[in-house]
């Protein structure tokens, strides 16, 4: 099976989702970036055949029919649209699954099931609390349950944290087992997988050139530059310190000069009287 969707959008002027084209298929992982609060799962309805885009179309074994899609696609974990509830036991997720699926969805059917993929202890933990690569097992096993189910489009596993190579190699063990597996993600996550080069992951809509790491030279480049400034401040700090101990210099020389003058030069001897006047003063 082949899902492509050719220059699909969504919104004014694709606001809500840009022009986008993507494919995934049977057997492989495949991620695709978006961005923005809205745009991860305005994808993920769209590639599943649960919106109709505004410009585009979305073919699957170039079939454009949406219903085929929906039951053959899977959502998993699309905010506001197919994500539980934080607040709900794990059990209680699994329960409703379980229904969904047209199996035993009593809280014994959950706990069993639970234990038979290994996470019995989990039962009573609200599922916002759930590690998120156990979140995203528990899910895509609960996706697949239901009969024909053969993609499944994981929508921002990122949001939960953990690393990306967690939930990647759950991932790609489902496409091992035989489905298209379509992971929409943040730019960061995407990143991170592009550096994990044993993962293998690759890109359903081409490489990511815009979030592509600066080169080592631009960052050598940085502190080249950063030396010269530091020692030009450094220069002018030092010039605009140095006069002023020879000022200090000077002014104090200065008043040392003006404090010998008084203490060493007497006072000049007052004026001679002329003699007429001290003769005719004595007589």
């Amino acid at each position: 099976m082949r899902i492509t969707l050719h220059d699909v959008s969504k919104g004014k002027n694709g606001q809500a989702l840009p022009p986008t084209t993507l494919e995934f298929h049977t057997g492989e992982v495949r991620y695709a970036l978006a961005e923005t609060e809205q745009r991860p799962t305005v994808l993920g309805l769209i590639a599943s055949g649960r919106m109709r885009p505004e410009t585009g179309r979305v073919t699957i074994d170039d079939s454009e029919s949406a219903k085929e899609l929906r039951r053959r696609v899977a959502l998993v974990d699309a905010p506001d649209v197919s994500d539980p509830h934080p607040d709900i036991s794990l059990a209680g997720v699994v329960g409703e699954e379980l229904m969904f699926a047209g199996l035993g969805a009593t809280p014994l059917h959950a706990k069993r099931w639970l234990s038979q993929l290994g996470y019995a202890e989990l039962a009573s933990v609200p599922i916002g609390n759930i590690d998120p690569s156990a979140r995203v097992r528990i899910l895509c096993e609960l996706a697949v349950l239901r009969d024909g189910t053969d993609a499944v489009v994981l929508v921002s596993p990122d949001r939960h944290g953990g690393s990306p190579d967690g939930w990647w190699r759950i991932a790609a063990e489902f496409a091992e087992r035989g489905f298209a597996m379509l992971v929409i993600l943040g730019g960061s996550a995407a990143v991170a997988l592009e550096r994990m080069q044993e993962l293998g992951a690759v890109n359903a809509s081409g490489p990511v050139e815009p979030l592509v790491l600066e080169p080592e030279a631009d960052a050598e480049a940085e502190p080249e530059e950063a030396r010269p400034l530091s020692e030009e401040r450094s220069d002018e700090t030092k010039g605009a310190q140095e006069p002023e101990p020879e000022e200090a210099r000077s002014l104090s020389e200065e008043r040392s000069d003006e404090t010998k003058g008084r203490t060493t030069d007497p006072d000049p001897d007052p004026e001679p009287e002329d003699e007429d006047d001290t003769n005719g003063a004595a007589s």
